[in-house]
């Protein structure tokens, strides 16, 4: 935190150089989380571009209550989700959790899917089965197990409370094993 604080007090200083040392600190998780959202290179860089502004024009309200890596990917999430809403496009799977129960008793049931089929075609079926998933499904579910954030962490970003960002993991999870198991071959127990 002593690092944000310094970077963020050269940046309101008008330090040469202060304020093109935090884009390029922040440039890559800024860009995940809009991509993840958006799914248009054109429309996230153009985002991207946005949300630094906005980081500009506002870090004076930055309070250090939590890291700036934080506060600006919430920046840059909320950017996003207007954009989508302004689009009108569907942000969440607001689907039942009826199979809820039956998922997480069988979320370790043996079946071996790299025995089944190559690593290629598993990460390819994985890929293209994420990026079909709600914004913000696809966005909670990647900064969980692929930028390793914890739900704490997620909530930081998103604003959202941690049952809510359990309740889109798990609806992820079960979207993403109904979706791959039939193309797989795994039937269920």
């Amino acid at each position: 935190m002593n690092e944000d604080r310094i970077l963020v007090d050269a940046v309101l200083a008008n330090a040469p150089g202060a304020f093109t040392r935090l884009v390029r600190t922040y440039q890559g998780l800024c860009w995940h989380i809009v991509q993840r959202m958006v799914r248009h290179p054109d429309d996230a860089a153009e985002l991207c571009q946005e949300v630094f502004l906005r980081v500009h024009q506002t870090l004076h309200q930055f309070r250090h209550e939590s890291p700036l890596r934080a506060w600006i990917g919430r920046v840059a999430y909320h950017v996003a989700l207007r954009h989508l809403e302004r689009k009108r496009i569907a942000i969440v799977d607001l689907g039942g959790d009826e199979d809820g129960m039956a998922f997480l008793e069988n979320l370790g049931d043996g079946a071996d899917l790299e025995e089944r089929m190559g690593q290629d075609q598993v990460d390819t079926l994985l890929h293209a089965a994420i990026d079909a998933l709600p914004p913000v499904q696809r966005t909670v579910l990647t900064l969980y197990h692929l930028d390793e954030l914890s739900i704490a962490e997620i909530a930081q970003v998103t604003g959202m409370a941690t049952g809510t960002i359990k309740s889109h993991l798990f609806r992820a999870r079960l979207r993403l094993r109904g979706e791959l198991e039939p193309r797989m071959g795994v039937t269920a127990p």
